[in-house]
């Protein structure tokens, strides 16, 4: 009987509990929350919409300014959608200068020609990989008849003024795959990997193994030492735009077997450096050295203009570039649709322009003040952005109605079990997204968390048990 009565009343505890209003129950698990030790010197904050009426259903701390880290990417990817359109691509041309003799030889210079596309050479997408690229490129450069070529490959990445990366952004990560630098002329994600061999003892020097790529031209100084089984990938490379050389620092695990992705210092120039080496191993020799057009104009040199087009690569659309975006969180396709936004719409394409160009788009369109954001470029990484959750949480309310927001909603990543963007960077996380409540009530979310106490993991899983209230 005792044990009857417990049953009722735990029953009736659940039942009351599932018959709170939705603001309560949120605002109940958000004061556990928040008043956790881990929270002791850190700050919390969460807006919850009504997608339906627009009314807000919880919000604390909603006014004050947090780091937002891949949330961000939600704000860039709606942006793209209105300013760019769902079915915008990007042009790759392949061109030559000069004439072609009487022997095949190209009395001229190779160009590739870019106009920012994230995805070019990239292996996400089977028409984009580089493998796939530069066969093509070859078999167009051979069907012209081209046997070999007096002058040089060179990278066309004048449109974005070489590759730069946004400010703000932390030497630690510029040298890894996720900092890699923006240009008009990406290509291969502006990342290449490395097989590392471990030593036979922790503590003992690594080799490096194999590359993903051909690197020649850069120098890679291993300072990594193997690190004790089960310690993983702690690996990090050190490097910046135009570096000649890559410092690889921390402890790759003994029982390791990963390939670990670098940025290229200079995308453009390995496109160009992989087309001539391709080239030439099917017989067509180039007599000049593989370059760009920045490093050109940096050497005063005369650049090329004009020409006869061998090829046009047509990048996949807009909403396939941003579902992979969203999907794994890459920085360099925020900052390039960045980049592009800004030149079609005031012809100035620096980060700088970008992001105050997307604030001051959303500031306007939904009347938000201009304090609730502080953008330092398209992807999040850079720590020094700010966001209210009640400013992000509005902007993913608004678009709901769109056109395209079918496309935007599929690229938003599944966490645990709700649609939602995940962002971290250091002492940073959060989460932005779309909820069904249990009553069928449509909900909009934001929950950033910054300057928390211990690992992300607990505090990670924290966050899940309070945003399962919204479910």
């Amino acid at each position: 009987m005792q044990r009857l009565s417990l049953s009722i009343l735990f029953l009736w505890l659940a039942l009351s509990a599932s018959a709170q209003p939705l603001a309560q129950r949120i605002a109940t698990a958000f004061r556990t929350f928040e008043t956790h030790e881990s929270l002791a010197n850190g700050i919390a904050s969460l807006t919850v919409i009504n997608a339906k009426t627009g009314e807000v259903i919880f919000a604390k701390n909603e006014k004050q300014g947090m780091a937002p880290a891949s949330t961000l990417k939600t704000v860039t990817s709606a942006t793209a959608y209105y300013m760019l359109g769902a079915n915008h691509t990007f042009e790759t041309t392949l061109y030559y200068t000069g004439q072609i003799d009487a022997s095949g030889t190209l009395n001229g210079d190779l160009v590739i020609q870019g106009s920012g596309d994230p995805s070019l050479g990239s292996d996400r997408f089977p028409q984009t990989a580089d493998t796939t690229l530069l066969a093509t490129w070859i078999q167009a450069i051979q069907n012209a008849g081209i046997r070999g070529i007096e002058g040089r490959v060179i990278a066309d990445d004048r449109l974005y003024n070489g590759q730069t990366a946004p400010r703000g952004w932390t030497w630690q990560d510029m040298g890894n795959y996720y900092g890699a630098g923006v240009s008009a002329l990406n290509w291969r994600e502006n990342s290449v990997g490395i097989n590392f061999i471990a030593g036979a003892s922790p503590e003992d020097a690594t080799r490096i193994g194999k590359t993903t790529a051909d690197l020649g031209y850069v120098q890679l100084v291993n300072e990594t030492t193997t690190g004790n089984r089960g310690t993983g990938d702690r690996v990090y490379a050190f490097s910046a735009p135009y570096s000649s050389r890559i410092y690889l620092r921390g402890t790759y695990g003994i029982d390791l077997k990963k390939t670990i992705y670098l940025s290229l210092p200079d995308g453009a120039y390995d496109a160009a450096y992989q087309l001539q080496g391709a080239l030439q191993k099917k017989g067509i020799a180039v007599m000049g050295a593989p370059t760009t057009t920045h490093l050109l104009l940096l050497a005063g040199s005369s650049v090329p203009s004009g020409g006869t087009t061998l090829h046009s690569h047509h990048s996949p659309t807009l909403g396939e570039l941003i579902y992979w975006f969203n999907q794994k969180s890459i920085n360099l396709y925020g900052e390039a649709l960045l980049l592009t936004m800004v030149q079609s719409q005031t012809g100035k394409p620096t980060t700088r322009d970008g992001a105050e160009m997307l604030q001051e788009f959303w500031t306007a369109k939904l009347a938000l003040p201009e304090n609730e954001m502080k953008i330092m470029d398209g992807s999040g990484l850079s720590p020094e952005n700010r966001i209210t959750t009640h400013a992000l949480a509005r902007i993913l309310t608004s678009i709901k109605g769109e056109p395209w927001f079918a496309s935007y909603f599929e690229s938003i990543p599944i966490y645990n079990g709700m649609k939602m963007k995940s962002g971290t960077i250091g002492g940073v996380l959060g989460y932005a997204g779309y909820q069904t409540s249990r009553d069928g009530t449509p909900l909009v979310f934001s929950l950033l968390v910054n300057n928390y106490n211990g690992s992300a993991t607990p505090m990670r899983q924290r966050m899940f048990q309070l945003l399962n209230v919204l479910k």
